[in-house]
């Protein structure tokens, strides 16, 4: 019995394929485990290996080279080692004219990795970066000038100024940019979608304690309903004892007349009571002796469900009790929202009412054959309904469970002390 109304929200993005949500998250899980950069160290350390028994180096380039890939296994617990990483790598490239490839992808990663980490400010890493770029085309410049370079004419005094020797800064530059604001963009997004998800959470729970209150307030009126007629009787019954009994003595008339007093103050306080649990602009006053459902009207329940397109069979086992009205109402209450939420999302699906009368217990059980929650644990009808179910039970000191029936389909079953 759904009693609010929930906020408008945007029509969400269209969902990817089945298949491609199920790569993502492999990818994701195998990304975030810890030994995820151990193995890609590995990996590319083994690559740089073979690269330099191809094209040996320098001890100096080699030792740079292995540095660059091998330190790449610490970045998960030590961001602040792509430092080393990119260090390492431009040492490899000061002292040999060629970058390997290896180099190239453990810098692009130690860079991504400081910017994805928040180690620095973009802001301090890319020029930082810039400088150490320049300072190895400078080395590289000086070289040039002493020993020559294929490609290029002797280097004369002013030669050194000329901007295309400067390319490399250029292109180091660029890469080095573009890995941090890789990175930097990667945390942001991630970020954003925590703080979107903490919201949601809170919204969320905001909307159940709404939910919660709402129909707190629903079954006090209820109750009140029921209390009021009861006690409207003994108000009425009570002042025309004084009159239809012509032999009462004056004692016994005014304990009559102080009984009915008592009983229409009380139906006062029961108002003012109720004014203050209603919500909303709803202040139009409760009826005093409106009848409230019981369980001896399921089988008309059932029968609406039918006559809407459900199927529905009542078992009932147990010795049958007549039970207090406010147990009556909630058991009657909770079949009905179970079975608004078959029809709502079980289209179609047959549905079993089950009440059990054990010793000083009632359960209810409602279940379907319908398609039940997704597989992954969202029972797929956590609105409101359910919350007003649980708070129904939780006031009577019983409890409610829902989700995935053991055959399928889904299953609603409270338990109902008295």
């Amino acid at each position: 019995m759904t009693r609010t109304m929930t906020p408008d929200r945007p029509a969400a993005a269209p969902e990817a394929p089945p298949l491609v949500r199920g790569v993502r998250r492999r990818l994701r899980h195998w990304a975030a485990a810890p030994s995820y950069a151990w193995l890609t160290a590995a990996g590319l350390t083994l690559f740089a290996v073979v690269e330099l028994a191809v094209v040996p180096g320098s001890a100096v380039t080699a030792f740079g080279v292995v540095v660059c890939t091998a330190s790449l296994a610490l970045r998960a617990t030590r961001p602040a080692v792509g430092f080393l990483t990119v260090g390492a790598a431009l040492l490899s490239f000061a002292t040999d004219g060629n970058m390997a490839y290896a180099t190239i992808t453990g810098s692009l990663i130690g860079c991504y990795t400081l910017g994805r980490h928040r180690v620095q400010h973009p802001a301090i890493l890319v020029p930082a970066g810039a400088l150490a770029a320049l300072t190895v085309n400078l080395v590289h410049i000086d070289r040039w000038a002493r020993d020559g370079s294929p490609g290029l004419p002797a280097l004369q005094g002013t030669d050194r100024f000329s901007l295309g020797l400067y390319a490399e800064t250029l292109v180091l530059t660029v890469m080095i940019l573009g890995a941090v604001s890789t990175g930097d963009a990667v945390r942001a997004r991630e970020e954003t979608r925590h703080t979107r998800a903490a919201a949601q959470s809170r919204l969320l729970e905001m909307e159940r304690r709404q939910a919660a209150e709402a129909e707190r307030a629903a079954i006090a009126r209820e109750l009140h309903d029921m209390i009021a007629h009861s006690v409207s009787v003994i108000a009425v019954r009570a002042e025309s004892a004084t009159y239809t009994t012509p032999d009462l003595s004056p004692p016994a008339r005014d304990a009559f007349q102080e009984i009915a007093g008592t009983a229409r103050s009380s139906m006062a306080e029961l108002r003012r009571l109720l004014g203050v649990l209603r919500t909303g602009d709803d202040t139009s006053p409760a009826p005093l002796t409106a009848p409230q459902p019981s369980l001896a009207g399921l089988d008309d329940l059932l029968g609406q469900h039918r006559a809407v397109g459900g199927a529905a069979e009542l078992r009932i086992s147990g010795e049958r009790v007549p039970l207090p009205a406010s147990w009556e109402l909630s058991a009657y209450r909770i079949v009905q929202e179970a079975l608004t939420n078959a029809r709502r999302h079980a289209p179609g699906a047959h549905s079993v009412v089950e009440l059990h009368y054990g010793n000083r217990l009632l359960t209810v059980r409602v279940s379907d054959d319908g398609p039940g929650p997704e597989p992954s644990g969202d029972t797929g009808r956590a609105g409101h309904g359910l919350v007003g179910m649980a708070e129904r039970a939780s006031l009577l000191g019983g409890a409610l469970t829902a989700g995935r029936g053991p055959a399928g389909g889904f299953l609603v079953e409270a338990e109902l002390p008295w």
